[in-house]
């Protein structure tokens, strides 16, 4: 979701998140985090995130107003729980558009590569699908470089130039319509246009990864059919559960599937459920829909969240996210689901899945395998 502007929030866990797999035994194999008290997760979950390649595929590393923070250094906490999650792959990616939208992208891509880079005990930069076994097997955070938008294609040839600047995956559409197509919270659905067929067709010749999230029905259906090979719903959820814009019908998901694509479940609380509660629970159903619909293999995560979540940032920047979307967003009092509001959210996740009788393999699956199939796919 993360906007056309970013949003800075403050830490809310006071301490190191000690790792996963030096965390002592507790009650019935069981196992307990330093400071994460209360938290308690059980040998089989613990041992499949530990084992499995888990992509977050929309996981901002910072919601972040600051303008100053791509300089920032991670403090030793903030490290710990970055390694603690148990998420190799962060798509590290933001709503940018407007007039300035190139400068916007250049900016961006240059900030936050430079982040990584001065932050390189904790990540290390993705060019292909092998940085992303690398890391794992270095227990370190692999970042890809993603855009929500694609204004900044000014011309076909800035496919190329920024896939050599970095950009690994682009959304075609953010919220609003541009001269690729229309986006989830427009009147109209006009669909791709011609430009936008040209577009999709460089990006899949850049090896780069189509990501159709924030794009209007019309809009994902013809770049899925436009597309030869797969694509990506990085981070949405099924309308056939919630009725909201942003989420994507039964005929989308199909479609995808069909062409071999993978869809990334969120956990903001709006595109999850209705009313309220929604918790991890509620944000599981949608991968069991998905599953049931097309299979297991066209399941992920998209978070649409940094670690942390948003609903602890200071007031006045969670009312200008809020404001900065139009009312069809329909948020309420908290944006984030319960129970999938922390650094080791991966791990609650994991444990709904247990609960419903997943077999290890299809929860690998759903962590990362399928986006990792997929990434090796378009990537090359």
């Amino acid at each position: 979701m993360t906007g056309s502007f970013a949003v800075t929030r403050r830490a809310v866990i006071a301490g190191a998140v000690g790792a996963a797999l030096s965390a002592p035994m507790v009650n019935r194999g069981t196992y307990a985090f330093a400071a994460a008290p209360g938290r308690r997760y059980s040998r089989r979950a613990v041992d499949l995130v530990a084992s499995s390649l888990v992509i977050d595929m929309l996981a901002p590393l910072k919601i972040t107003l600051s303008a100053d923070y791509i300089t920032h250094r991670l403090t030793d906490a903030e490290a710990a729980e970055f390694k603690a999650s148990g998420i190799t792959g962060f798509h590290n990616a933001y709503g940018l558009g407007g007039p300035d939208a190139k400068e916007q992208a250049l900016t961006f891509l240059a900030g936050w590569q430079g982040f990584a880079g001065r932050n390189s005990h904790v990540f290390t930069l993705v060019d292909g699908i092998a940085d992303l076994d690398r890391a794992k097997a270095e227990k370190k955070c692999a970042v890809i470089m993603g855009i929500q938008n694609a204004e900044h294609f000014e011309k076909i040839e800035d496919v190329a130039l920024f896939r050599r600047l970095g950009l690994r995956c682009a959304q075609l559409t953010y919220n609003s319509q541009n001269l690729i197509g229309s986006g989830s919270t427009e009147r109209i659905d006009g669909g791709v246009s011609d430009y936008g067929a040209a577009i999709i067709a460089e990006m899949e010749k850049q090896r780069m990864l189509v990501d159709v999230s924030h794009c209007g029905d019309q809009t994902t259906l013809d770049a899925i059919a436009i597309a030869k090979g797969p694509i990506a719903i990085t981070h949405s959820n099924a309308r056939a559960l919630v009725d909201h814009p942003r989420v994507k019908t039964d005929a989308a998901i199909k479609a995808l599937a069909a062409k071999g694509g993978v869809m990334g479940i969120t956990g903001v609380r709006m595109f999850v459920r209705t009313t309220d509660p929604a918790n991890v629970g509620h944000m599981a159903d949608h991968i069991d829909h998905v599953a049931r619909l097309v299979g297991i293999d066209h399941a992920g995560i998209g978070s649409d969240a940094d670690l942390h979540g948003y609903d602890d940032m200071i007031p006045s920047e969670y009312a200008a996210l809020k404001g900065s979307y139009k009312g069809s967003y329909a948020f309420r009092d908290k944006i984030d689901i319960d129970g999938f509001d922390h650094p080791l959210k991966v791990f609650d996740l994991t444990e709904e899945l247990i609960r419903r009788g997943y077999s290890n393999d299809n929860i690998t699956a759903v962590l990362g395998g399928n986006f990792r199939r997929l990434l090796a796919q378009v990537w090359g």
